[in-house]
């Protein structure tokens, strides 16, 4: 229950301690989104005509806008605010988890040690991601030219469900990464290897525990894709808050998990009981 839950109980607990370093990322990851091509393409789906072109797709699913320079740019700024925030905020909530102490202090000495493998795990999951999103869009777009709407229909939903099981699959193989090396002092690649041991035996759980989260924000951005742009980014800012903040701290929870760390922040809360 731990892999699953344990994130959105320290957040929920910490949620004030966290937030501030969730809201950058949030609003460039929710600028990121593609409304056109989300909203057009929903709009078929429901409407009888699942059909669009490949770049309608790569629009819709990737994370690098490509309809324009300003949306390039809230790209760019979300690549560089999801490093720096997680880098600043994982390095509190180790030294909190660790020895039981809550406060800002210390955050940016521990920003050097900690961005290099933050800026290379965020540029693994953005081309991991980019790359599953031309594959997607591409089947999809194959799917598409099918003359039977109702297969395309059923396509379409095994094709997404397999191909997004397959994403989160990939993603675990990472996750722990940055958690092992900020702990353990490890070098990059030893760090790597203890965490990917680590990770053989609650994989699966920590699959379904990020699918719920991947479910969540495809069911809200379909969901807000009906309503007008100036409502759909603040929806979109407020479900990546949440994201933001289940994705970097369920890297902490899990790590000391399987590694068999006390936590201390738990250890205090019962004495304080």
């Amino acid at each position: 229950m731990r892999i699953m839950f344990g994130n959105w109980k320290y957040i929920a607990k910490n949620i004030w301690f966290l937030l501030p370093f969730a809201i950058a990322p949030a609003a460039f990851l929710a600028l990121s989104l593609d409304y056109d091509a989300i909203s057009g393409l929903t709009h078929g789906f429901f409407s009888g005509e699942p059909r669009a072109g490949f770049l309608i797709f790569l629009r819709a699913f990737g994370f690098i806008r490509i309809d324009g320079v300003a949306g390039g740019l809230f790209s760019l700024a979300a690549f560089v605010s999801v490093v720096v925030c997680m880098s600043l905020m994982l390095s509190i909530v180790e030294k909190h988890m660790r020895i039981g102490k809550r406060t800002f202090s210390g955050a940016f000495s521990h920003l050097p040690s900690l961005l290099g493998t933050a800026t290379l795990l965020t540029l693994l999951y953005v081309a991991l991601y980019e790359a599953w999103a031309v594959v997607l869009s591409a089947l999809l777009f194959v799917i598409s030219a099918l003359d039977s709407t109702a297969l395309v229909y059923l396509l379409y939903i095994v094709i997404l469900a397999a191909s997004v099981l397959a994403l989160l699959y990939l993603v675990t193989v990472f996750y722990l990464w940055l958690p092992c090396k900020q702990i353990t002092g490890f070098n990059a690649y030893d760090s790597f290897l203890y965490s990917y041991r680590l990770l053989i035996g609650v994989r699966w759980r920590l699959v379904a525990a990020l699918s719920f989260s991947f479910i969540g924000l495809f069911v809200v951005a379909v969901g807000a894709s009906f309503l007008y742009a100036y409502l759909f980014w603040p929806v979109a800012f407020l479900v990546y808050i949440v994201l933001f903040l289940g994705f970097c701290i369920r890297m902490e929870t899990v790590y000391f998990e399987t590694d068999k760390l006390d936590r201390e922040d738990l250890i205090r809360s019962y004495r304080e009981l």
